[in-house]
């Protein structure tokens, strides 16, 4: 492991990325404790001491706790994934913008743009929700959260959380462009891992005051551990369709007679389908605080995490963007073009449209296993942890952006690693595709 860590160090361009990874992701905590204008710091804590396991636990969860101090980073990154949505939505149904997607490097200039002008409409529509929410929270002793609500509050609360989100967003582009990774998953890993600390600290506690079992807590650490080995073995699964080329005669040699493979994950949108579907659940719950509507508020108190109803919608939002996004990333079509040119074919399928037609079969079945497998570890954990009132957030969700984040990271390293002729990062561990 010493030697692994001398190799990343030893690359020049390495060792600048990832320090000004973890730079970028210094100054995202940072900015997590700069605390809101106008609220009661007090008062507000005592507030969320009882929304652990609930939709504002996950939330807080998310944001590495930004949102239970009410700090300028409160909103997270979920206002741009939520914009992210939007516009991959509309390059399937709406052509003119499925037309700028296929324009290259230009269009795709285009459609950042249009995100980040999204992301600012819908942070000021959620500042705007929880600008007036926090106006109604009081502590247990019926104490303002807002010592001075009004307009002002209001305002200067859009703002703040507004500028922000945008701040996260810039940094996410940073550490993508610049840094290693990807730079909004990294961002949301950081903010779950800044949780883990405190959780165990505040498990130990509870044991050593007999408010919590050692048989639960050990019962609950062998559940995390199963679920972090089934997101391992999962995203690491494939299904490798075997790919025959022809021969050919160049001059005096020949060429081809090979077998390849084309490797199918069975996962493959990663970790996109729960943290786009926690965006869509979490946004009509902020909405809500701006409708004072009995029946909007009664469905608003049901979306929890251990309510059936969310956890129906969470699923269904799940196995949507697992198709969805597999269906944005990878298109059978281009692939079945690139296997003919190369003078490829899949043994018993004819080349072309049969071929591509193969493709799209095998992946629909994968993305099908995929999608129940991200469902359960999601659900299942929350579920179980729920019922032992586990004192924090850090169920299946989190894990598996956690361990699927740290896996893609671990690639990319291990790939600038590989491409310099050094021993990988996970020494003695083939990543999958490492020799494909």
């Amino acid at each position: 492991m010493i030697s692994s860590i001398q190799n990343i160090f030893s690359i020049p361009e390495l060792r600048r990325r990832i320090l000004f990874t973890l730079g970028m992701l210094t100054v995202y905590r940072i900015g997590a404790h700069v605390p809101t204008p106008g609220i009661d710091a007090q008062v507000l804590a005592k507030f969320f001491e009882g929304t652990q396991g609930t939709l504002l636990g996950l939330v807080s969860a998310f944001t590495g706790g930004a949102l239970e101090r009410m700090t300028v980073f409160a909103l997270g990154i979920m206002p741009y994934i939520s914009a992210s949505i939007i516009l991959q939505l509309l390059t399937v149904v709406f052509e003119p913008v499925e037309r700028l997607a296929k324009e290259g490097e230009q269009g795709r200039k285009t459609i950042t743009k249009w995100t980040r002008y999204g992301t600012v409409i819908l942070s000021i529509i959620q500042g705007a929700g929880i600008a007036v929410g926090l106006q109604t929270m009081q502590g247990p002793a019926g104490e303002p959260v807002v010592p001075n609500p009004g307009i002002g509050f209001i305002l200067l609360t859009i703002i703040t959380l507004t500028a922000g989100t945008a701040f996260i967003m810039w940094l996410g582009e940073q550490i993508t462009e610049r840094g290693i990774g990807n730079g909004i998953s990294l961002i949301i890993f950081a903010g779950i891992i800044a949780n883990l600390p405190a959780a165990v600290v505040n498990s130990v506690r509870l044991v050593n005051t007999g408010a919590m079992s050692p048989t639960i807590l050990i019962f609950i650490l062998l559940v995390m551990v199963g679920v972090v080995w089934a997101i391992v073995f999962m995203e690491r699964g494939q299904r490798r369709v075997p790919i025959h080329y022809a021969k050919r005669v160049v001059g005096m040699r020949n060429y081809g007679g090979q077998t390849s493979h084309l490797p199918l994950k069975v996962n493959m949108s990663g970790v996109i389908p729960p943290i786009f579907a926690s965006s869509i659940i979490m946004f009509p719950a902020t909405v809500a605080n701006l409708v004072d509507v009995p029946w909007v508020q009664t469905v608003a108190s049901m979306m929890t995490p251990s309510h059936w109803l969310y956890n129906l919608f969470y699923v269904a939002f799940i196995i949507f963007f697992c198709y969805f996004y597999t269906a944005v990333t990878f298109n059978p079509i281009d692939v079945s073009d690139n296997i003919k040119k190369q003078g490829g074919y899949i043994p018993g399928i004819r080349p072309g449209r049969a071929t591509a037609e193969y493709i799209d079969t095998v992946l629909s079945r994968l993305t099908f296993a995929g999608a129940l497998y991200v469902s359960a570890v999601c659900v299942l954990p929350t579920l179980l942890i729920g019922q032992f009132n586990v004192p924090f957030f850090f169920g299946g969700t989190s894990l598996l952006i956690v361990v699927g984040v740290g896996l893609d990271t671990a690639a990319q390293i291990e790939a600038h690693l590989i491409s310099r002729s050094y021993e990988g990062f996970m020494k003695g561990v083939t990543l999958k595709g490492r020799h494909g």
